[in-house]
């Protein structure tokens, strides 16, 4: 014969059910995925799906006597980096892309971690709760983290770095410095939040640009920059081991002085690039309105590459992959206006999201 429950037998198993259902995870909504850039007439952050169709605005004025030099995406979230060139020197500013807001009205959304010097946008941390700044650059350099809570710290790291590069998923990271003109760099690997360094790479003759850790974190694509006073010429795009060990692999020429960055596929397959294509032309390493470049990608293991844009006039910019890595996003440039493009790696096709002069794409998970 079963005996009933008693009151205690109650009370026990209704704690194991809440504990039980307690600690099942709950189910997260899966990374939503747009694009998002500038459009300087009406002045907007302008953001499309993942399909490419119009999501929302952002109201944005680019300040007074400022000019917009770049933005960043965290790598996941909500928060766009902007980078500024303001007559104080460079300035960054957090944009919530989560907030909507009505024509003419952007408080809440902006906010300035650094207000009392200069500061300079090195990298984000690899789950896009910080960004690693370089401040003060013509007082007491540091580099320090600013949180998109307001707080902040400062790395024990060398006032020469010039480049930082977070490795995925992890809190280590990369920095870059050179001790001045004809010294060359060096590329020192940092662990312990900078408390533990130790030199990966060096080299004498040529600047490391745009160190980028591979997504698997086994390797580290880079540009050497040669070590002279010409400010725009011809380098070369290399791949070491992140151990730092001997040897690496020589995949292309690309265009340096411009700040172009090379970036690795979300596979790891694949870096685009930009290549200039007027290397003889000696107005092209003095001015930047003379050089003719185009986007270019190359198979890491094979070094096969395909030219992506056929400007023949004007240049492409750095180019950023989309997160399925099926699109890439760039700004071009053509008779001193900008605009920015996507081009599909599948079909080939390359277009414009809307007609007039935008700039800065970014490509949001959030």
């Amino acid at each position: 014969m079963r005996r009933p429950l008693t009151t205690v037998h109650c009370l026990l198993l209704t704690s194991f059910l809440f504990l039980l259902f307690s600690c099942t995870p709950t189910p997260q909504a899966p990374l939503q995925t747009s694009v998002l850039f500038y459009r300087f007439e009406p002045s907007a952050f302008v953001e499309y799906s993942a399909d490419f169709q119009p999501a929302k605005e952002i109201p944005f004025s680019i300040p007074l006597s400022c000019g917009l030099n770049n933005t960043f995406s965290a790598p996941v979230g909500k928060y766009l980096l902007i980078e500024l060139n303001c007559p104080n020197g460079q300035t960054v500013l957090f944009l919530d892309t989560s907030t909507s807001l009505r024509a003419g009205s952007e408080s809440g959304s902006v906010t300035q971690p650094i207000t009392d010097s200069d500061s300079h946008f090195l990298a984000w941390t690899s789950d896009g709760k910080a960004a690693y700044l370089k401040v003060d650059s013509l007082g007491t350099p540091k580099i320090i983290r600013a949180h998109t809570d307001g707080t902040r710290s400062t790395l024990p790291i060398t006032e020469f770095t010039y480049d930082l590069s977070p490795k995925p998923d992890s809190n280590d990271f990369t920095f870059t410095l050179s001790r001045g003109l004809g010294q060359g760099s060096e590329l020192w690997l940092a662990q312990r939040d900078g408390k533990d360094v130790q030199q990966l790479f060096a080299d004498q003759l040529n600047y490391i640009s745009f160190a980028r850790w591979s997504p698997d974190g086994g390797q580290i694509a880079f540009i050497k920059t040669p070590d002279s006073q010409t400010p725009f010429t011809v380098g070369e795009l290399w791949v070491i081991p992140s151990t730092g060990a001997q040897g690496g692999t020589f995949l292309a020429d690309v265009d340096t002085g411009h700040g172009y960055a090379a970036n690795w596929s979300p596979d790891g397959t694949r870096i685009a690039f930009v290549k200039r294509e007027n290397p003889e032309d000696e107005n092209a390493n003095q001015s930047s309105g003379a050089l003719i470049s185009n986007i270019y990608v190359v198979e890491v293991e094979s070094g096969k590459w395909t030219q992506i844009t056929k400007l023949t006039e004007g240049h492409a910019e750095t180019p950023l992959w989309s997160p399925d890595g099926n699109t890439l996003a760039f700004n071009i440039v053509v008779d001193g206006r900008m605009e920015v493009q996507i081009a599909d790696l599948l079909t080939g096709e390359i277009r414009s999201l809307i007609t007039g002069s935008t700039c800065c794409p970014a490509w949001m998970r959030k």
